[in-house]
Order: C-alpha cells, then structure tokens, then sequence
C-alpha cells in the first residue's frame, strides 16, 4: 500500500488518486462546498504538487503536500473572488426546494452559513472540525499565526452558532 520514497513520481501520484483521491475530492468540498470546485481544486493541487519533478516522497507526505495546495487554493479563489462581491447582487441565486427531512434542511443551512465565512474562516473551521487538526498544525499549513487560526475560529463559529440558533431567521447563504 506504501509507496517507497525511491518510487517515481508518477507511480506516488497514480496511487495517490487510486487510494485518496475520493478523501482529497470530499475534503475539498467541505471547504468550497461544490462538488464541480471540489474537483478543480483537488486538480489544482496535485498539479501544485506534482507539476514539477517531484522524486522522494512517499503516498503520505504527498497526501499532505496536496491537501495543503487544495486549502491554499481555495483561500487563494477567496481573495480574487472578494474582488467581484460588488457585483454579487446581480447574480441569480437558485430556486430553494422545500426538503421534509429536517436533518437535510440543517444540513443545507449549514452549507449555505459555511459559504457565507470568509475563506481564511471557513478553512480554518474545516481544518479544525473536518480535518481534525490542531491550532498550531492549521497555522503551518496556512501560513498564518496561531492567533490568527483562534480569531478566524472564534469568529467564524460566533457567525454559525448565531446563524443556525436564531429561529424564524431566513437563510439567504449570508451570515450577519
């Protein structure tokens, strides 16, 4: 199952996708919450990973190294995103379709509170809570302060506890 460290590149990068590739793709969508992102971004961060000659590292360490591109992407499309939000009242937004199981609908409106963090917020939740990763861990894998990872924590959390406790409230993917 382990790739040796000596295994060619091509080799650690077929059994990567063959092994992990549905993990990378469901970890990515945690984070963009789109199941067509999702895929690019996994795309983006093997060819991160992998688009230069890249010898000596094993299935592990090359999860890593692509999990880490997948979360700097996605922050990455946050920061070029946030550049357009001026135009985001002209977007259509979908038709919402009344579901009758309750676990869907909160399910769905934690999707929709997800997407209304920033994305240095709703990374560093996602590592926290999906990725199981400590504070110090998020820090080096975002390339920001611990004290940063505790404020984006504190201040996205604060915005989905608010969000999802408030009864009546409407749910239009923006959080207050």
């Amino acid at each position: 199952m382990a790739q040796t460290a000596g295994a060619g590149w091509q080799n650690v990068l077929a059994t990567l996708v063959a092994e992990r590739g549905d993990a990378l793709t469901r970890y990515a969508y945690v984070l963009c919450g789109d199941p067509d992102d999702a895929a690019d971004l996994v795309q983006a961060g093997l060819v991160a990973t992998f688009g230069r000659l890249r010898n000596g590292f094993a299935i592990d360490r090359a999860e890593a190294y692509v999990r880490t591109a997948i979360a700097s992407a996605y922050i990455d499309r946050g920061r070029r995103a946030s550049r357009w939000r001026a135009t985001a009242h002209l977007h259509v937004a979908r038709d919402a379709i009344e579901s009758p199981d309750a676990s869907a609908e909160r399910r769905i409106d934690l999707k929709k509170q997800l997407a209304g963090l920033s994305p240095r917020e709703r990374a560093c939740v996602v590592l926290r809570y999906y990725g199981d990763q400590k504070v110090d861990d998020i820090a080096a894998e975002l390339g920001i302060s611990s004290g940063a990872v505790k404020r984006y924590l504190s201040d996205g959390l604060s915005k989905l506890a608010t969000a999802l406790t408030e009864p009546g409230r409407e749910h239009h993917g923006q959080l207050r």
